[in-house]
Order: C-alpha cells, then sequence, then structure tokens
C-alpha cells in the first residue's frame, strides 16, 4: 500500500455523498412507506408492518455477507469500489417502483408488491452501504480523524434526510384546495418515489467517482482469503462478537433500534393523530429537528478534540431518548402548551432540535468507534475486516429496526386503530394509547440499551497502543495470527 496523501475537503464531502442515498432511503422508508401502504392503499397495519419486518429481516442476513465478501475481495477497483458502482441501477429502479403499484392492486397481491420491492431497495443499499462504511473506515487511522470522516458521511446522510422531508411535506404532499392533509393524497406518491431514486442513485455514483482516486491507497490483504461459504462467516462473525468492545456497541445498538424502529414507524401517526399538526407544521418540526442533527455534527467534531468518543456517544443517546420519548408523556399528564397556543409547535420543534443535538453525538462516534475496533480485531487475529464489523452492525440495527416497524404495526391493530382514518375521527382512548405506545413504553428498553452501551472500552490512549502495535507489524512485514496475540500481549501489557 503506498503513502496516501492527506484527505482533502473534497474528498472526505465525495465520500460522504453516498450516505445521502441512505438518508432518503431511510428517511422516505421511516415517515411514509407504512403510512402510504396502510392509510392511503389501505392494506392492513400488521400485514403492512410484517411485510416491512420481513424484509428487513431478509435484507440484514445480506450484510455480514457483503461484509465478507467485500473484505476478501481482490478486484481491479479494490475492495469496496465494485460494489459501489453495481448498485446505482438497482437503487433507483427498485426505489421508483416500491412508491408506484399497479393501481388496480389490494390485498395479498398489494403485499407481495411491497415485500419484494423493499427487499430489493434494502439489498441495494446494502451493497453499497456495507462497502462504504468499510471505506470509511480505511480512509484514515488517525483517532480523531475518523470522527471527522464519520462526521461528513452522517452531515450528508441527514442532508438527504432534509431533502425528503423538504420536498415531501414541503412539495409532495402539501395542503391544496380540498385536501388539507395531504400525505393522503395517492397521487403523489409515485412522483415522490421517483424523485427519491434519483436523489439516492446520483448520490451513491458521486461518491464512488468522487473517491476513485483514494483506491491506489486504500489497504490490500496479503495472500488468498478463504472461499465464502457459511463456515467461513460463521467464523468471523464469531470473531467478531468475541471482542467486548463491538459486544456492548452490538447488543446495545440492537435494543436501542427497536425503540427508533417503533418510533419511526409511528412518528407519522403521532403527528397526524395526537399532535394533530397539519403537513405546514410536520415540516417545520422535523426539518429543525434535521438541522438539530446538521448543527450538532459541527458541534460534536469539535467537541470530540477534548471529548473521547465514549462519553460523548453516552451523553448523546441519553438526550436523544429523553426528548424524543418523553414528550407524548407531557402532553398526557397536561403538561405541554395547548394545540390553539402560539407555543405549541415551536415547543414541540425546540424539544425535536434538542434530542437531534444528542442524536448527532451517538451518530458521529459509533461509525468512528466501529473504525477502532476493526484496528483492534487486526492487533488479535492479523486480519482486515471491515465490512464484516460494519456488515454485522447494520445487521442488527436491520433486525431490530424491522422488528420495530412489526411492533409498530403490531400496535396499531393491538389498539385497533382504524385505516384511513381522518385527523379527529379516531377515538381519544386510542389516539392516547398509540400515544404511550410511541413514548413511555419505550423509555425503559432505551435506558437498558444505554445501560449495555456503556461496557465499550476502547479510548484514545488504548487505541493509540494498537496503531502502534499495527504500525510496527507493517513495517516488519508480519501478519499472521500468532504475531498479532503477541503484539495485543504486549500492548495489554504495557498499559
Amino acid at each position: 500500500m503506498t503513502a496516501p496523501p492527506p484527505l482533502s475537503f473534497a474528498a472526505k464531502t465525495a465520500y460522504g455523498t453516498g450516505q445521502l442515498a441512505e438518508g432518503v432511503k431511510t428517511t422516505a422508508f421511516n415517515v411514509f412507506l407504512l403510512f402510504y401502504y396502510n392509510q392511503v392503499l389501505g392494506l392492513p397495519a400488521w400485514w403492512t408492518g410484517l411485510a416491512l419486518g420481513i424484509a428487513t429481516v431478509i435484507d440484514a442476513v445480506a450484510d455480514p455477507l457483503m461484509g465478507s465478501i467485500s473484505d476478501s475481495a481482490r478486484l481491479r477497483w479494490g475492495r469496496r469500489h465494485p460494489f459501489i458502482y453495481a448498485s446505482v441501477l438497482p437503487l433507483g429502479i427498485a426505489f421508483a417502483l416500491l412508491f408506484r403499484p399497479p393501481v388496480e392492486l389490494s390485498g395479498t397481491p398489494l403485499l407481495l408488491w411491497l415485500i419484494s420491492f423493499t427487499i430489493l431497495v434494502r439489498l441495494a443499499v446494502t451493497a453499497f452501504a456495507v462497502p462504504h462504511m468499510a471505506l470509511g473506515a480505511e480512509l484514515s487511522s488517525d483517532y480523531r480523524e475518523r470522527t471527522s470522516i464519520v462526521a461528513y458521511r452522517n452531515f450528508l446522510a441527514y442532508v438527504g434526510a432534509v431533502l425528503v422531508v423538504v420536498s415531501g411535506w414541503g412539495y409532495f404532499f402539501r395542503s391544496a384546495p380540498g385536501l388539507t392533509d395531504g400525505q393522503f393524497n395517492r397521487a403523489a406518491y409515485p412522483q415522490f418515489g421517483l424523485f427519491c431514486a434519483l436523489a439516492a442513485s446520483l448520490s451513491v455514483l458521486a461518491s464512488a467517482l468522487g473517491t476513485h482516486g483514494r483506491i491506489p491507497y486504500l489497504v490490500v490483504p496479503r495472500g488468498a482469503p478463504e472461499p465464502l461459504s457459511l463456515r467461513r462467516l460463521w467464523t468471523e462473525m464469531r470473531e467478531t462478537l468475541a471482542n467486548p468492545s463491538f459486544r456492548a456497541l452490538f447488543f446495545g445498538v440492537v435494543l436501542f433500534f427497536v425503540t427508533r424502529g417503533v418510533a419511526d414507524g409511528l412518528g407519522i401517526y403521532m403527528f397526524t393523530h395526537f399532535w394533530e399538526t397539519a403537513p405546514r407544521a410536520i415540516l417545520q418540526v422535523q426539518a429543525i429537528g434535521l438541522i438539530g442533527v446538521l448543527v450538532g455534527t459541527v458541534l460534536w467534531v469539535g467537541l470530540s478534540r477534548g471529548i473521547d468518543k465514549r462519553p460523548a456517544f453516552l451523553v448523546g443517546i441519553t438526550v436523544y431518548s429523553v426528548f424524543t420519548l418523553l414528550p407524548p408523556l407531557a402532553k398526557l399528564c397536561g403538561w405541554f402548551p395547548g394545540s390553539a397556543t402560539a407555543l405549541y409547535v415551536p415547543t414541540l420543534a425546540g424539544l425535536g432540535f434538542v434530542a437531534s443535538l444528542g442524536a448527532a453525538a451517538a451518530l458521529v462516534t459509533s461509525g468512528s468507534m466501529m473504525a477502532d475496533i476493526a484496528d483492534e480485531h487486526e492487533l488479535t487475529t492479523g486480519r482486515r475486516q471491515e465490512g464484516i464489523f460494519f456488515g454485522a452492525l447494520t445487521f442488527a440495527v436491520k433486525v431490530t429496526s424491522g422488528l420495530g416497524q412489526f411492533v409498530a404495526g403490531w400496535g396499531l391493530e393491538l389498539i385497533a386503530f382504524p385505516a384511513h382514518a381522518a385527523p379527529g375521527t379516531v377515538p381519544a382512548a386510542t389516539v392516547n394509547a398509540l400515544a404511550i405506545l410511541y413514548g413511555p413504553g419505550l423509555t425503559l428498553i432505551a435506558a437498558v440499551a444505554i445501560a449495555i452501551l456503556s461496557r465499550y472500552r476502547i479510548d484514545r490512549a488504548r487505541h493509540a497502543e494498537i496503531v502502534r502495535a499495527l504500525l510496527e507489524r507493517r513495517d516488519a512485514g508480519l501478519g499472521g495470527p500468532a504475531h498479532a496475540a503477541a503484539l495485543a500481549a504486549g500492548a495489554v501489557a504495557d498499559r
């Protein structure tokens, strides 16, 4: 591997641009997809939740597989870029068709359409996202610069989210004469889907082209990889979970994203029926929340110079959980401004802004922490496997996010929430049950997730030891597991 030139602003921006696609997909799915198929197309809520859950679980299984394939690739354009390029067209086509089911479809055929194209979109994103995240870990081994790289990635992801929210509520689903609640306008969804498809595909292509020049400077593993098999995949997954810091990150994120999946799936229901806000107000609240993530990303990159990753991550996830899950309880208890007052929407937006500042801390640090774990794994095993680590983590996130979507759909069925329900027509008891499911019911799970995540233990000093040992090994031209074990033991003894 040739010594790389310094990472420029342009290179980091090009890399981060790829994550705009993830922001577009995630926001379109979490905000609009469940609502579209249930409330607009009339598919039963639990069918819709089950379909999204099935698609997510199937996709999640592909994540560690994609990570393993990417790690072991020996291709002309490196281990990551070929897969990023290959995902561009499938992602755009499947995304557009997901929001354009034939008008005559209903019942089981509509369910199969939803499952099929949700799976295709998710698989296309996996083919891009897992190699893309692994690429970010390879661009630099510097402890602080990795946080900066992840910040670019997350900043652009939330630019994608802002794009979807602003275009959705501000244009495609805006109020119109005779249709105050534009989210019920069936004709707007195909154009919305096409817009998202183009934005996602073009951002992936731009990222691949913009980072293509870094290929000669990326890590090239020594030796031929073991042939791909279930045995190899199982061994790699077992090795990742043997790392204590990865276990803490893995299982904590599993629980946290269950709460995220439920909250995201029910978010539009809450805005429409509990908070009783019009599309213009929803746009204001969600846009301010997304601006909070963008501001928080810049803020936490600056603070990372003096605050280590673990405490920043824990503070961020705690702030996000509290300010996202408790506002419904405040309204149920009569502690929230009345809906007719001037403070109603600004208070909701302000709480969302603070929650987003916390989310930014967690997002910026978590990806950087994963890159540090990959370094520790190389030290102990002699294998460079960023892909399997990011694949395993996204596997957990997707399975539990899908589980959250399923729980959201099942919860709507449990409280007998009606389909095609106009705002103001749902019984108050049902709306309150929705709020309890969304807020206080998820707080306990979030608290357990935070407790598990606190067991992560790679700090700045430990990472410096790891990098020093890896550099010594590479200078000596050694890389076997036995030498790795010896270096690991020496690094631990030196602490």
